[in-house]
């Protein structure tokens, strides 16, 4: 509930602060121009890092490795780009945060070590097949084994 009260009341009425600050410093039609050009190069900057991110998982897929690393920065840079496009300087500011690599490596760690501590011990179940990738007819169930 606080983190919903932080995100749809408190941040956009920081946002709007923030707006009428610059506004008042800059002028109104500045503060706009100021808007649109910093959406724009975020969205640039979104399409640059987020080409990158698919070239590299698709190397990674080619050499049989999972691209794990990279779908997470993805989905921060998909996030940066959201936090981009929105209207306001905070959630600019929060968005090329994200778009900063070593910044959203440890962004991404912090939320890994999150949840591995939420996961039980006993959320892998031993009793499940082991599954070879390079012959997967080898963890394959025989005729009748799941019958009761």
């Amino acid at each position: 509930m606080g983190l919903l009260f932080f995100l749809f009341v408190v941040v956009p009425i920081l946002e709007l602060m923030v707006i009428i600050q610059v506004g008042q410093s800059f002028g109104a039609w500045n503060t706009v121009g100021l808007l649109v050009i910093d959406s724009l190069v975020g969205a640039w900057l979104v399409k640059h890092q987020g080409l990158g991110l698919i070239r590299k998982s698709r190397e990674r897929l080619r050499n049989g490795e999972m691209p794990g690393d990279e779908i997470s920065a993805g989905i921060a840079v998909l996030f940066a780009g959201a936090l981009m496009l929105t209207p306001g300087f905070v959630t600019d500011a929060f968005g090329l945060l994200l778009l900063i690599p070593p910044v959203r490596n440890l962004l991404i760690g912090s939320i890994r070590r999150r949840f591995r501590s939420r996961l039980s011990p006993d959320f892998a179940s031993p009793d499940l097949p082991s599954w070879n990738p390079t012959d997967p007819a080898e963890g394959q169930h025989l005729p009748g084994e799941d019958e009761l």
